[in-house]
């Protein structure tokens, strides 16, 4: 939040009448210099959007040189006509077509157009939402829910995720091997036909004791067991099976235990018996469904997944494509076979399978035409069927290239983040972004704004006092001191500041030339600077070691400092 600017009053006396003439300033031009190239606006224009930099008085005040009277801003030339536009136009945000999408991108969040533009702006551009990771309230089920959920979270959970992997794959191998002669155990059936006469029949039953049989049911025990946990840990239970994952994993339980109950009702005997043994091989071919298991662990199955899916219109046309030429192309071929024999095309409807086979250049040679008009539409058949299926093909590319690149960029900077009012949770693309606090509401952030802006007006009040100063020392020394940052060092920066505090009095006082306040106004400045730089280093160290929250912490302190203290809202230069 910015803070309030009163309207401006100038009197006039005028000679000839008795009384003042009273003209309100509301309205003022400003200059703004961007690397070189000036712009004009009108205050009240900027004011539309008060919580940007621009439309802030107190924060484009920084950038306010006194010498010629105007804001200097040391960015991207082409990129702030759109930015002015922004403010002129009511919020429409266009992107030159001569600003990159990346140079744009550093603008608008330099200006701090706001969240809600800069989303805008990304579905403009053709950017989808960023996955949105919600988190439970509960701190033991939020733990359980990253153990179990998403593996990237920490060590254990990649242990966990890895155990899961090898209980899928052993499945998928348990299935695939009792198929063989070796390991199918049959079972003899007695079963009378419609003539009342026993026909011996081997079904193949699973075998309770066999080797198989025990590995197959401590599968299912790791996948119940993971399917129970995950329930229970989960932010929203209603929500938990409308995903299709979920749903695998119930898929895959589901065949075990029927099987376990088809064994148990053995003792009913006859043609039912043989029936229900035929649904229970059926039910169990469910099983390889398990193997879309391996899509939770696999980036490269969840980028082919969303792949699939953003190219769903291109495969519906696709279908729709195959399915015209399909018809015609079967329909030529049986009116040009019908004078040669029936054998090859009985039916249009036969010779589906003939220009299904042929369009997608495979050619099995269970059937072809053998006339020459036959032959004739054999080869169109094939060269629409090249055209038609390479037409959507750079469609499908282009989306898993995106997702792919997208998957890669953002594996590194995805952080979970536990929301505790409305139980949302963010992704965040940027490690800097720790201090914006995305979590909290709207309403909690202008709360927390309003204290930090109370807090830095005491401390730039009470940072002159000696015994004032050494509190400060302290408070910023302890919230540098998990980032292992010199005690030396801090209380070197608290005492250059302090100097800088008292020329900038002595300047206010006109006891110094400003241009030595303004020199050692620099110097401070920068090894205040100095500070913070090796800070930032020491927080890209230690981050996997801290609590994201613990730096976040440590960034609004150490930025409600330097607000305060190195960039007062009435420094010396601003009043010379």
């Amino acid at each position: 939040m910015c803070r309030c600017v009163t309207d401006q009053v100038k009197t006039f006396n005028f000679g000839c009448f008795h009384g003042q003439l009273k003209v309100r300033m509301t309205d003022q031009r400003i200059v703004i210099n961007v690397s070189g190239l000036r712009f004009e606006t009108h205050t009240d224009t900027l004011n539309r959007f008060p919580n940007t930099l621009l439309g802030c008085p107190f924060r484009r005040s920084r950038y306010y040189d006194s010498l010629r009277n105007e804001y200097f801003f040391d960015r991207n030339r082409p990129s702030f006509d759109a930015i002015l536009y922004f403010y002129q136009s009511g919020g429409r945000l266009r992107r030159p077509v001569n600003v990159p999408i990346d140079v744009f991108t550093e603008e608008i969040k330099f200006y701090d157009l706001g969240e809600e533009i800069f989303e805008r702006y990304r579905e403009d551009e053709g950017f989808t939402k960023e996955d949105i990771h919600i988190l439970p309230k509960n701190k033991f089920q939020r733990k359980v829910w990253l153990l179990f959920e998403y593996p990237e979270s920490s060590t254990a959970a990649r242990c966990i995720a890895i155990v899961s992997l090898l209980v899928i794959l052993i499945s998928i191998i348990i299935f695939c091997v009792e198929t063989l002669p070796h390991f199918r155990h049959y079972e003899l059936q007695f079963i009378e036909d419609s003539n009342e006469l026993p026909i011996i029949s081997a079904v193949d039953t699973p075998q309770v004791t066999g080797t198989l049989f025990i590995l197959e049911s401590i599968c299912v025990v790791w996948y119940t067991f993971e399917l129970l946990i995950r329930f229970a840990a989960c932010p929203q239970k209603l929500a938990f099976f409308r995903q299709v994952m979920n749903l695998i994993d119930v898929v895959s339980i589901i065949p075990y235990a029927i099987s376990i109950g088809a064994l148990l009702a053995e003792a009913n005997k006859g043609q039912n018996q043989a029936m229900s043994l035929a649904i229970l091989r059926v039910i169990r071919l469910v099983r390889v469904f398990r193997i879309f298991k391996l899509s939770r662990h696999s980036k490269g199955l969840q980028v082919l997944g969303r792949t699939l899916k953003a190219s769903f219109r291109e495969l519906c046309l696709l279908c729709f494509f195959l399915f015209v030429c399909v018809v015609l192309f079967s329909a030529a071929v049986y009116f040009a076979e019908a004078d040669a024999s029936e054998e090859q095309f009985p039916s249009i409807i036969d010779a589906f399978w003939w220009a299904v086979v042929t369009m997608t250049t495979v050619g099995y040679g269970d059937m072809r035409p053998v006339t020459m008009w036959g032959k004739i539409v054999g080869s169109m058949c094939a060269i629409a069927g090249v055209l038609t299926i390479a037409l959507p093909v750079p469609v499908i590319v282009s989306n898993f290239n995106y997702f792919y690149h997208r998957e890669s960029e953002s594996e590194e900077l995805t952080t979970y983040v536990h929301v505790s009012d409305d139980q949302k949770g963010f992704n965040y693309s940027d490690n800097k972004a720790l201090g914006n606090f995305h979590d909290q509401t709207l309403e909690d952030r202008n709360e927390e704004k309003y204290k930090g802006r109370k807090a830095a007006v005491i401390l730039r009040q009470s940072f002159s006092q000696p015994s004032d100063r050494e509190r400060i020392s302290s408070v910023l020394s302890s919230t540098l001191k998990n980032l292992e940052v010199e005690h030396e060092e801090v209380s070197s920066c608290i005492d250059s500041l302090g100097e800088l505090d008292n020329l900038c009095m002595e300047a206010r006082n006109s006891q110094v030339n400003t241009n030595q306040a303004s020199i050692s106004y620099r110097h401070h400045h920068q090894a205040f600077q100095e500070v913070m730089q090796k800070h930032d280093m020491q927080t890209q160290r230690f981050k996997d070691l801290y609590p994201q929250q613990l730096i976040a912490s440590n960034n609004k302190r150490i930025s409600l400092l330097t607000h305060s203290t190195v960039f007062p809202e009435e420094s010396c230069l601003n009043k010379t």
